[in-house]
């Protein structure tokens, strides 16, 4: 419905779940989507609860920055659309890195593009055995946003992230576990079942040990590389939307 909220969050059992809601576009993401989702991500009191679930409704969890969005706009609206895009998308996953609870993303059908940094930024993904994780930038003919040249190499490796993302390679559930992109495959059906086994275990768990981990684990200096890494990202985007071969790109991807 048009009117219905772009993010829903609830709260149960000490879990926030925040729900990407725009299953019509494949959860797509566009600055006011991701203005709600940075509001939700505010108004969390990370010391009442236990973690954090990121989750896309319908089928697929998201298909990443809205190719039509992008080409509704033209000349400098497109830049300054692009640029807001993004920008808020960084902003969202600097406040999951940087939460001092868990955060579990629920990854069915497929992620891909800068969407896929709501996994980078995870500290679990619970991946149905049929999804897949894809960047599509050289399909579109954007350049990669979202972490994809700031965080995956850290996690699978530069020579690997570099394969991945110059060949469009879908990477599948099996491959993303022993990669370490995923930390649980399981059937579509046994997706929450799961989460919830984790947050249970979680919550047995030392509180401020766990928040001492993620504290460590993003330094301030580790912080402020992503920082830098983001800020690349957005800036080489920007140059890159603009250009005449993005544009054919954007169309040729809208005609399939």
């Amino acid at each position: 419905m048009p009117n219905e909220p772009l993010i829903l969050t609830t709260i149960e059992n000490g879990a926030a779940r925040i729900l990407l809601n725009r299953p019509s576009r494949r959860n797509a993401l566009t600055p006011a989507l991701l203005e709600e989702l940075n509001a939700a991500l505010d108004a969390l009191h990370p010391d009442d609860l236990i973690a954090i679930i990121i989750a896309g409704a319908g089928p697929t969890f998201s298909s990443g920055g809205d190719v039509a969005g992008f080409a509704a706009h033209a000349g400098r609206a497109r830049i300054d659309y692009a640029e807001k895009t993004v920008s808020l998308l960084n902003q969202a996953i600097l406040k999951l890195l940087s939460v001092p609870i868990p955060v579990i993303a629920r990854l069915e059908g497929f992620v891909t593009g800068g969407s896929a940094g709501f996994i980078f930024a995870s500290d679990f993904t619970v991946m149905a055995r049929d999804a897949f994780i894809a960047p599509y930038y050289v399909e579109v003919g954007f350049s990669p946003d979202g972490g994809w040249t700031a965080l995956l190499a850290e996690r699978v490796g530069r020579p690997r992230a570099r394969e991945i993302q110059l060949a469009n390679r879908h990477v599948l559930a099996k491959e993303a576990l022993r990669l370490g992109l995923a930390t649980h495959v399981v059937p579509a059906a046994k997706l929450d079942e799961t989460i919830a086994d984790l947050i249970s275990a979680l919550s047995a768990k030392s509180r401020e040990s766990i928040a001492a981990t993620k504290r460590l684990l993003l330094s301030p200096e580790r912080r402020s590389e992503i920082e830098r890494g983001l800020a690349r990202e957005l800036e080489t985007f920007v140059e890159t939307i603009a250009l005449p071969e993005t544009e054919r790109g954007m169309q040729r991807f809208l005609a399939r």
